[in-house]
C-alpha cells in the first residue's frame, strides 16, 4: 500500500498541520523526524481518525483515503504509547474481542509472533513492560496481514538484541508482504541504519525530505 499526502492540511486540537506533501512508499521505510510537538503524533492521527476534517488530499493507491479509509483500517496497524487496547485484560482474550474486526486475522500467526518474540498470551497488556506492549502491537498487526505500518517511536527504550531484531522483521514485511512503513523517531542510529526515506517536520510543517545515501537531495 502506498500513501501519498498532497496539500494536506489539518487541525487536531490547538495544533495545525500545514500544506503536509510526501510519499509512504511500499516496500520501504519512511522516517519522521523531529522535535517532540513537531506534529509527528499529529500527522499519524490525520489517518487514523475517521472523522479528520482536513483539507488537501490523502491517497492510498491512488485512491482518495476518506472514501477507503475502512478497508485500508483492515489493513493498517498502529504502534505506539496510546492505551488503545483492553489493558485489564490479556493479550489472547483482546485477540478474542478484536479479532472479529480484521477479515484476514490468523490466531496461529499472532501466537507464533508473541512465541518467537518471548510473550505470554496469558499476560495483562496493564502488567506488560513499555517495550512488550509494542511487540504485542506488533504481532497483532502482523496476525491481520497489515499492508501499512504506522510506528510512533516504537523502539525507544527497546533494548539493543530485540530492537537488531524488530528490524530484521520489519524488512522480512517488507520484502515478503509488500508493506509500507512509516516510523517516528529521533534516534540517529536508526536512521543512518534502517531508514530508506527521511520527511523533517517542524512546527507542522515540511522543512525537507530525502533519500537515505543521497546526500540529503530532495527528492519528489
Amino acid at each position: 500500500m502506498e500513501i501519498e499526502f498532497i496539500n494536506m492540511t489539518y487541525k487536531r486540537k490547538k495544533f495545525i498541520l500545514r500544506d503536509i506533501t510526501f510519499k509512504i512508499r511500499e516496500g520501504y521505510i519512511t522516517a519522521l523526524i523531529g522535535k517532540n510537538g513537531a506534529g509527528k503524533t499529529t500527522l499519524f492521527h490525520a489517518l487514523l481518525d475517521k472523522n479528520a476534517g482536513y483539507e488537501g488530499e490523502i491517497l492510498a493507491d491512488g485512491a482518495d483515503w476518506r472514501r477507503v479509509q475502512a478497508e485500508c483500517m483492515n489493513q493498517t496497524a498502529f504502534v505506539s504509547d496510546e492505551q488503545k487496547f483492553f489493558m485489564n485484560q490479556t493479550a489472547l482474550e483482546n485477540v478474542s474481542m478484536l479479532q472479529w474486526l480484521f477479515a484476514q486475522f490468523s490466531l496461529d500467526s499472532f501466537q507464533e509472533s508473541m512465541e518467537r518474540m518471548n510473550l505470554s498470551v496469558q499476560k495483562k497488556l496493564c502488567d506488560m513492560s513499555r517495550g512488550e506492549y509494542l511487540k504485542y502491537q506488533l504481532a497483532f498487526g502482523m496476525a491481520h496481514g497489515s499492508q501499512l505500518y504506522l510506528l510512533d517511536e516504537a523502539t525507544a527504550g527497546m533494548d539493543p538484541v530485540f530492537k537488531r531484531e524488530f528490524f530484521q522483521m520489519l524488512h522480512t514485511l517488507l520484502v515478503q508482504e509488500h508493506c509500507a512503513v512509516l516510523m517516528s523517531t529521533h534516534l540517529q542510529d536508526e536512521i543512518e541504519k534502517h531508514m530508506d526515506y527521511i520527511v523533517h517536520i517542524e512546527a507542522g510543517r515540511i522543512v525537507s525530505e530525502y533519500e537515505v545515501g543521497m546526500d540529503q537531495q530532495f527528492f519528489q
